[in-house]
Parts: C-alpha cells; sequence; structure tokens
C-alpha cells in the first residue's frame, strides 16, 4: 500500500485566515495559494507515490524515462509542501519578536541583531528567482548555525540536514495579487506579520 501525504491544515481556519493576513495577501490568494497550490503538490506527492511500484525500474536512464520523472518531481512535490507547511505555520502574528526569546537569540548571535538578519532575509528573497524562496534555516547537521538560505523553486540550494525555521514564498503567485511587483513591500508585510511564537517553538523543538 503507497504511503499517503497528508495536507495539513493551517494554525487558523480559512476565514480567519483573510483577517489574520489581510495586510500580507488579497482574501483571494489566502484561499489560491493554500487550497489550490500548496493542496496541489500534496495531491500529486500521492499521485507519484501510487506511480512508482509499478513504474519500470529497468528503463531508467539519465535522459527520460517515467521512474526517473517521478523520482525528480517527487522531491519538487515534498519540498514544496514542506516550505508551505512552514509558511502558513509562522504568519498570522503580529511581528513582536520578544516573543520568540530562544530563536531571536540565536538570530542575533549570527547576524548582530535582529534588524541586521532582517536586512539579510530581505536581501536573500529578492535575490531568487520569482519562482524561489528565502529560508530561515537552523543548519542542524553540520554547524548548528542559523542561515538565511536562498533556494530557488523549492530544493534547488536548499542544504542538507537544514531545519526551515521561516520560509517565505516568492512566486509571484503569493503576493502580486495584492502588491503587483512591488516585492520590498510585500517582506515587510511578511516581517509585520510573524507570529514569533510558533517560530520559537520551532526553533525549540529541534535546536536540541
Amino acid at each position: 500500500m503507497a504511503y499517503e501525504w497528508k495536507f495539513n491544515p493551517r494554525p487558523y481556519s480559512d476565514e480567519e485566515a483573510k483577517t489574520l493576513l489581510k495586510d500580507l495577501l488579497s482574501p483571494e490568494t489566502t484561499d489560491w495559494h493554500y487550497n489550490t497550490h500548496h493542496k496541489g503538490y500534496v495531491t500529486f506527492l500521492n499521485k507519484i507515490e501510487a506511480g512508482l511500484p509499478t513504474a519500470d525500474k529497468s528503463a531508467a536512464n539519465g535522459n527520460w524515462s517515467d521512474f526517473g520523472e517521478l523520482k525528480r518531481r517527487q522531491t519538487w512535490n515534498h519540498a514544496g509542501t514542506v516550505l508551505h507547511d512552514v509558511y502558513w505555520e509562522v504568519l498570522g502574528g503580529d511581528g513582536d519578536a520578544s516573543k520568540g526569546a530562544e530563536v531571536v537569540a540565536a538570530i542575533e548571535k549570527e547576524f548582530g541583531s535582529l534588524d541586521a538578519w532582517k536586512a539579510d532575509f530581505k536581501a536573500t528573497c529578492i535575490a531568487s528567482k520569482l519562482s524561489g524562496w528565502g529560508v530561515l534555516t537552523l543548519d542542524q547537521l553540520y554547524s548548528g548555525r542559523v542561515l538565511n538560505v536562498l533556494v530557488d523553486e523549492h530544493h534547488y540550494g536548499a542544504i542538507w540536514g537544514g531545519i526551515p525555521l521561516i520560509s517565505c514564498d516568492m512566486f509571484e503567485h503569493a503576493y502580486y495579487h495584492k502588491d503587483g511587483p512591488a516585492r520590498a513591500k510585500y517582506l515587510d508585510n511578511f516581517f509585520a506579520n510573524l507570529h514569533w511564537g510558533r517560530i520559537n517553538a520551532r526553533y525549540t523543538k529541534f535546536a536540541k
């Protein structure tokens, strides 16, 4: 029996999202982004999971095969699902970083100050392609540091052993309906909407 990937709920209802995220996203985007884009990654993960057992492994090669394409799209959809889960989890707050004592201390240790981290994170996001992410990552496997990582698409540039603590979707569908090409404005609103309590909970869960 194939593994079944779950479409995880947000920490707030769809109706609550329209109010909690109103300064960041249009009401339509809060719905489309979660219930169409995000859900689509989970749907295709399950289609891939169902297709892999019967795909012809003997036909695999470095150019094209059913098995190879299923494997390539598996990582794309998996990374898209994980990053979206984190994206929604860390939003819906008031941007008050005093609610994230441990993770803020780790950020200040690495970047010198929270403002310096924000400047670096903002530049990381803006430097991504129009289909990419900025991710505050806990380098759990190697250095133990928190790093701002630029990820193109969903997985190019991600680091092995990295735990995403904050992920910011820089695909145009995330912000264009409300802010158009104003990526910097979207990022300012993103910072103001962060839920540092939930971010801190992610950090303390994995920083051991």
